[in-house]
């Protein structure tokens, strides 16, 4: 029932969690409208708009890192979708106390696989009528309504090895994301990483500090952030123009 929260196989979701590559404009108004409209008390929380554009296979790696400290019982509706339209498929993901929506086109693919518990479906259900460049409003966000809702979403099992992306590295020795503040976040996992290990990004030479205000002022670092990601940064100052670093630049560990 709309505003409870919905039990499914033992699990209750409780709030909704917005993520896309939208950036600012009407898009996430619009799915937000929709949502509130349909199920006006279920939270509907906008947790990030500036997942890297177009890039699905960057943003996987930061899922896993958002995840890990958030609480269960969400429903996560997960949007970078450079292949609306086409072929790809819609999935549903449990992944022990979360739910993921979104497209099959590896952007749920690292949180699928580093879930002990994990569950994946097709989803078969499609609107009667949906625009062809617009499925995060028309067609990913009404199946969520329609969970929350408990209403058919015509659910095939999708294993798990199944999913695009399934076969991608574990971690991606990358920039994945690039914050307000011009940190750079990677898609390494800091606790597998020796604290005395020098990166190599874009030719610089950089060691680990366990924060800002272990270094100089303008000094280039890298430190687990609070996602557990390694990160690389410069202290009060941007390391995106500092050290010439953009999205999807490799990372050397030296």
């Amino acid at each position: 029932m709309a505003g409870d929260a919905v039990f499914y196989r033992g699990i209750a979701c409780q709030r909704i969690l917005l993520l896309t590559d939208f950036g600012e404009g009407p898009y996430v108004g619009q799915i937000q409208a929709l949502l509130h409209a349909h199920l006006p008390a279920v939270p509907c929380l906008g947790l990030m708009q500036d997942l890297p554009v177009f890039r699905p296979d960057l943003a996987a790696y930061l899922l896993p890192a958002l995840m890990r400290d958030l609480p269960d019982g969400s429903l996560w509706l997960c949007i970078v979708d450079p292949g609306v339209g086409g072929p790809r498929s819609g999935l549903l993901i449990q992944a022990e106390g979360h739910w993921l929506i979104g497209p099959d086109n590896g952007l749920l693919s690292q949180v699928a696989r580093r879930t002990v518990l994990c569950r994946v479906w097709q989803i078969g259900w499609q609107p009667e009528r949906m625009s062809a460049s617009f499925h995060g409003r028309d067609w990913f966000a009404p199946a969520a309504v329609r969970l929350f809702q408990g209403e058919d979403l015509a659910l095939t099992p999708w294993g798990p090895a199944k999913l695009i992306g399934a076969d991608w590295p574990d971690e991606r020795a990358a920039v994945i994301y690039i914050d307000h503040f011009g940190n750079l976040m990677t898609g390494l996992r800091a606790d597998r990483l020796d604290p005395e290990a020098v990166l190599i990004a874009a030719g610089h030479r950089l060691q680990r500090a366990r924060t800002f205000c272990e270094v100089a002022v303008g000094q280039a670092f890298w430190y687990e952030n609070a996602l557990g990601l390694v990160e690389i940064a410069v202290n009060q100052g941007r390391a995106d123009q500092r050290l010439g670093l953009r999205l999807g630049e490799p990372i050397v560990i030296g």
